[in-house]
């Protein structure tokens, strides 16, 4: 999955709320994004920005950046190992939004993230970015495990060695 928590000068996130009758994460709040089409596989980037155009009518052109800045590692059943590349960027205020059939767009405040109805994975990466990746550039790799029966995530920082 390529996902997006897009900000806005207001200290605020756009999050899509799913349809209630969506077969994946039904009433829960999300970053905008989704799949990967099989040739993006190598391109992370390009299908976030896919997906954000889909469902938000958003264009690269309208946004300061868009930036890798976490991938999040879980698995499913045991079985399947699922990778989230995460972007961060800042849309410009004069974007007109466009909904999707996916649900309905809304601007949260980030410091609220935690109060609403999101995944354990969002509550997360929020609550790091706000207090630790907002500070600095670097990319993090997290890995979802249970604390105390709780869901938690440990957080290491990507880097190239090899060139070092």
């Amino acid at each position: 999955m390529a996902v997006a928590f897009l900000f806005n000068d207001k200290q605020e996130v756009l999050l899509l709320q799913k349809r209630s009758g969506s077969s994946f994460l039904p009433g829960y709040l999300v970053p905008v994004g989704g799949h990967m089409d099989a040739h993006e596989i190598n391109d992370p980037r390009q299908a976030c920005l896919r997906e954000i155009e889909e469902e938000t009518g958003l264009t690269e052109q309208v946004m300061d950046s868009l930036d890798l800045r976490y991938i999040i590692h879980r698995i499913k059943d045991d079985k399947e190992i699922r990778i989230q590349y995460i972007y961060t960027g800042n849309v410009r205020a004069d974007s007109n939004l466009i909904e999707s059939e996916e649900g309905r767009l809304l601007w949260v405040n980030r410091s609220t993230i935690a109060d609403r109805h999101v995944t354990a994975s969002t509550q997360e990466v929020m609550r790091h970015y706000l207090e630790t990746g907002i500070h600095n550039n670097h990319v993090y790799v997290g890995s979802m495990h249970s604390f105390h029966g709780e869901p938690a995530m440990g957080w290491n920082v990507l880097e190239d060695w090899e060139g070092k």
